[in-house]
């Protein structure tokens, strides 16, 4: 289910069930294993067959974008354009549901490709491996994190994705964020320093409170979109973190 609702990797013919976000924050952290391996392992592959690490890592976020079938991507994209071009909580709503993108979200989505691409790219110059490690730590807690929004705020409409998967537990998120913590401390370790990873908590605190707060305050609630949104955001967060204690 986690895999159906976050990626386009086959998952078999079997009927698709209704999501249930109480169950796939659970699972969410081994999906997003099965969702980032193949773009890591093209990233390692990549520099140690000879490829400058920028250019294999371009190659990598790619890949994770086929992959996730773009949903972060087209999540900031969306939220961008909804909470920053529109004067009322309704016209907001209205623009996220729009599959266009303005200003906004071309700018949000560049910023989010280019930052992605060099956070990798300077760290697969010196290690691969600790390169792909530590992105790959950074999506498991991106994804989880994301999810805060849900717990948080009610849906902002009822017709949304978000609002079809059902209400987020405090149980639940808390069974998956502590998985993706884990998973954390054991990819970012070796890629950064124990003093990285905590930074790299630090800063998704941070960003999921003042997200949180931003999207309170501008739409009254939650929607899908605000949730990859905030998912995209925490990745360059727990990045950045890793990034500035990385070893080198």
């Amino acid at each position: 289910m986690a895999l159906r609702f976050f990626s386009r990797l086959p998952t078999g013919a079997s009927p698709h069930q209704r999501p249930d976000l109480g169950r796939i924050a659970m699972a969410l952290p081994l999906a997003s294993v099965a969702i980032g391996i193949g773009p890591v392992a093209l990233l390692i592959g990549g520099v140690l067959v000879g490829l400058p690490g920028y250019f294999a890592a371009a190659l990598a976020v790619g890949a994770m974008v086929l992959a996730s079938g773009a949903m972060a991507e087209d999540a900031l994209a969306d939220a961008a354009d909804g909470l920053f071009g529109g004067h009322t909580p309704e016209r907001r709503l209205e623009i996220m549901k729009d599959s266009r993108h303005g200003t906004y979200g071309v700018a949000a989505l560049c910023l989010f490709l280019v930052m992605r691409v060099m956070a990798i790219g300077s760290m697969a110059e010196t290690s691969p491996l600790a390169a792909g490690a530590a992105w790959l730590a950074a999506t498991i807690v991106g994804r989880s994190a994301g999810l805060w929004v849900a717990v948080a705020l009610a849906p902002a409409r009822r017709d949304g994705a978000s609002a079809t998967a059902g209400q987020l537990s405090w149980r639940s998120f808390t069974v998956g964020i502590v998985f993706a913590g884990l998973l954390l401390f054991v990819l970012g370790g070796p890629a950064s320093s124990i003093a990285g990873i905590a930074l790299a908590m630090v800063l998704t605190v941070g960003v999921a409170w003042g997200w949180t707060a931003l999207c309170n305050r501008l739409v009254g609630g939650q929607t899908g979109d605000l949730i990859g949104a905030l998912a995209a955001l925490i990745e360059i967060a727990a990045l950045t973190g890793l990034l500035v204690f990385a070893r080198g």
